[in-house]
């Protein structure tokens, strides 16, 4: 991998790419414009944190292409429980499409995995595709097993990589999860993105997603080498 581009193999990028806006630094006409672009280039999701979403929202309108996901207990999951119940009712509420939730890691390194899992289960019951934000790069063979089965279980829809502070997600991580997940959900790659040949890698090795703060600049690139 890495030597040419899947572009051959890659009709519509945008259907691949969840543009990040999680930056609290981001200010408000920069915010409407990475707002209006997603909308533009039907982004299949953006994913912001939860005081943007009234106004992603409105923004994008009601019956935009691109999924509106809000982000619960992030970014390390180490809230109560009802903290992040309350949170992703508040998402929903305000018209949150789909939910992706940081998982307790403290019950984890604890053996409580069960706990962990009611966690998801209770949010997964809402009815809104949910996804585990989980940390591959850190877990250790036994815990990704244990987090991925747990997680699926409770009955999310995918699983996401990371966070996007930890380190760079590659190829050869995503290739790590595939056998676990055995394509019983989808998979969401984070973390350290920065052009069309990291994105496109990491599709071929098995995401169906790629989060990124720079999706625009993706789909350019893209749209250059396919013309």
């Amino acid at each position: 991998m890495g030597k040419e581009p899947y572009t051959s193999k890659i009709t519509d990028l945008a259907q691949h790419l969840h543009q990040a806006v999680l930056d609290p630094h981001i200010n408000q006409e920069e915010l409407n414009a990475i707002f209006d672009a997603s909308n533009y280039l039907n982004f299949s999701g953006l994913c912001t944190n939860l005081i943007r979403i009234p106004l992603a929202r409105k923004r994008l309108g009601k019956s935009s292409r691109t999924k509106l996901i809000a982000v619960i207990g992030f970014p390390f999951g180490d809230i109560p429980n009802h903290f992040k119940q309350a949170q992703a009712e508040w998402a929903a509420e305000q018209g949150a499409d789909e939910l992706d939730i940081v998982p307790n890691f403290l019950e984890l390194y604890k053996g409580n995995i069960d706990v962990l899992a009611e966690e998801l289960s209770t949010i997964c019951e809402m009815g809104l595709p949910t996804r585990a934000i989980i940390d591959v790069t850190r877990l250790n063979d036994l815990n990704l097993r244990l987090i991925v089965e747990a997680s699926i279980d409770a009955g999310v829809q995918g699983i996401q990589t990371g966070n996007g502070f930890g380190a760079k997600i590659t190829p050869e991580k995503i290739q790590e999860l595939v056998p676990i997940v055995k394509g019983r959900c989808s998979i969401k790659a984070v973390g350290g993105i920065k052009n069309l040949l990291d994105a496109l890698d990491l599709i071929q090795a098995g995401s169906s997603a790629i989060g990124t703060s720079i999706g625009p600049e993706l789909m350019k690139e893209f749209r250059k080498k396919n013309k």
